[in-house]
Order: structure tokens, then sequence, then C-alpha cells
């Protein structure tokens, strides 16, 4: 398992074993046993940095995890987890949900503790309920070894934030796809350049890029046969070298010893592969349908729809003809937001052709 070092000299894992989808029985819990003994696999092959946060799996992440780790001496991992800003309305709130995590994870201390999912709104909220200041403090007493955010918003407000203060790390949404998308190509030159070190989140885009359609997999194929397609994308965000830990949300076994195969064996893009998978990039991006940019000036639709919600879904699936993933998002969807309630019938039959949605209805 490749080693990287954090800001402070913690060795971890390049590798991080992301705890938000794992397996699940059928009324929707956590299925402990299977879940169990993929985390069990993924550190006995040398796994160290393990990912959870409050709202995972309906706040059933944090006290799984923590019951699992308590198997292992505190000292030979570290735990990841994160203050849920959207949930944050005061900070006696900040304080009594630290508090709360340290109870369901059963631990005295937080290795790595993030602001979660951060954008303009939370925060300027966090600037001003003084969280930054009670963060600094947990620091202070050694409750927080290091601490950071997790980012979702535009490249100018992750500048803003990483200028604010001298950050321990940050977590940004990063892929060969998402290259200007939130912080992407900008953000991570931007905190290599001030050495603050990268943990990555959505390195095959939420599976999206561990199964591409057949004529682009081939060309992926034809260079390494026995690899994955999903390692490409983890090889590609590997090759960066400011990045210290690649977290991947693993739900199967299969998954784990995919992975584990690809970080056992590292190796990074040679200059061919990285023109290779330029050309992917670029066959992938080339596919979409229609420029949406979910600006929603078209909404509200006077019949309910969500334009740019399925226009978005419409994308997705010609670039990635993904059926399963098109569908879980389409049932996720109100019925009467859905594209074959629009009015219009040539843009629903154009839609629905494209992407044989019908017969996922």
């Amino acid at each position: 398992m490749d080693v990287r070092e954090m800001k402070h000299g913690e060795k971890v894992s390049l590798l991080g074993f992301g705890c938000m989808r794992f397996p699940l029985n059928m009324d929707g819990s956590i299925c402990e046993c299977e879940a169990e003994a993929m985390l069990d696999k993924a550190i006995a092959h040398g796994v160290n940095y393990i990912d959870t946060a409050y709202p995972y799996h309906n706040g059933d992440s944090e006290p799984f995890v923590g019951r699992v780790l308590k198997k292992y001496d505190r000292s030979s991992f570290y735990l990841a987890t994160k203050l849920p800003m959207f949930k944050i309305e005061t900070l006696d709130d900040a304080k009594r949900i630290f508090e709360e995590q340290l109870q369901r994870l059963d631990v005295d201390n937080v290795d790595f503790y993030l602001l979660h999912a951060m954008n303009k709104d939370t925060w300027e909220k966090a600037k001003a309920l003084g969280v930054l200041e009670y963060l600094d403090d947990l620091k202070e007493t050694g409750k927080i070894r290091n601490l950071g955010f997790s980012f979702h918003d535009e490249y100018e407000v992750f500048k803003e934030m990483i200028d604010a203060r001298d950050w321990d790390f940050c977590q940004i949404q990063y892929n060969y796809i998402d290259r200007n998308v939130q912080a992407g190509d900008q953000g991570y030159a931007l905190c290599a350049k001030k050495q603050i070190p990268m943990v990555i989140m959505e390195p095959v885009k939420g599976g999206n890029l561990a199964v591409l359609p057949e004529d682009i997999a081939e060309i992926l194929k034809k260079k390494r046969p026995n690899d994955s397609i999903s390692s490409w994308a983890l090889r590609w965000v590997a090759s960066h070298s400011n990045v210290r830990v690649i977290l991947s949300g693993m739900s199967t076994m299969q998954q784990v010893e995919d992975n584990l195969h690809t970080f056992d064996q590292l190796e990074q893009l040679n200059e061919e592969e990285e023109q290779l998978i330029e050309k992917v990039a670029n066959m992938i991006l080339e596919r979409t349908k229609n420029g949406c940019t979910a600006c929603k000036y078209c909404m509200p639709c006077p019949f309910g729809i969500d334009i740019p919600g399925n226009f978005k879904i419409w994308n997705e699936y010609a670039k990635y003809s993904n059926k399963d993933a098109t569908k879980k998002k389409l049932d996720a969807m109100a019925r009467e937001a859905r594209f074959d309630q629009c009015k219009n019938a040539v843009v629903v039959k154009d839609y629905a052709l494209s992407i044989s949605l019908f017969a996922m209805i």
C-alpha cells in the first residue's frame, strides 16, 4: 500500500475507506457483517485512513465504524469525520454534535476533522457563529489533531476559504472528467502552491468512471487488459503528488479487492497513458446532449417539470450509459417532475429515445 505524508508527519494510506456507501439490508440499514468484513480486509492490506461523517447512513455510519475500530489499536489508524455545518444554527449546536460524535465513535479525539460540504453560505455561517474559534480550541486541547474542510462550490469560494487561514488539509471532488468543476484543477494547483495536503473524494465520479460505454472502455482495456476501468480513474488522481488520500466509498467486497489490487501495485500514469485518459475524457464529454448549466432561468416550469434535473440525467446517461444509476435517479425524482410529464411531445420523444427511458419508468 502506497503511503503518503500529511502536514504534521502522519503516514496515511493513499487509499482511504469512505464509509458512506456500505452494503445495505433490505430495510436500508447497514449490512454490518459484510461491511465489517470489508473494513477488516482493507485494514489488513494497509488502509489506515477511515472517513465517516455525522449524516452518513442516516446517522448510523459513525457508531458502526466506532464499534468495528474498537478491535484495533487506536494508534494503528487515522479517523476522519465531519461537522455538518448545514445542520448548525448556533455555536451550541456545533458543541453538542461534536461531543455526540466522540460518543458515537467511542474515541477521545479525532485525527482529521472537517467542516462538511462547505459552500459560500455555510462558510459565512461558520465565521459568524464562531465555529472556527471553537474548533481551534479543540485543537489546542488535542480533541482534534488536524482541521480541514470538504468542499462543494465554485473555485472563487474555495480560494477565499483556502486563503483565510492555515488549514491542515482540505478535501475536494476531483477526477479526470470534473477538472473544471468546483475547485478542480485550479483548486489543486492552489493547494499545491500553499503546501496544503489534499484528500480526494469522488475519484470515480460516484461510479460513473467505473463502467464506461463499450467503445470507450475498449480503449482502456486494450492498453491494460487485466486492469479494471475504475483503476484508471484512481491512478489518474494518484498521479498528482499533492494528493495524500484518495477516498473510495466501497459498497462491495469486490470493489475493496479491486481497489487494493490497484493500490498494492500502484503505477502512476506515464505520458502515453495520460494522453489516453485525455482522449477518453474528451470522448465522454463530446456525448453531452445539451448545454444546460443548471442556471434555472427556465424554472419554474408551468407544468412542474424539473427541467435542469432531467437534463442532467439525460447528459449523464449519454456520457456514461449507466442504466442502473439512471434508473435510481429517475426513481428518486417526484413523478410529476419527470420528463414524461412534459407537454412537448417532441422533447419527450427525443429524450426517451436517447436513453431508452420508457423501459426504466
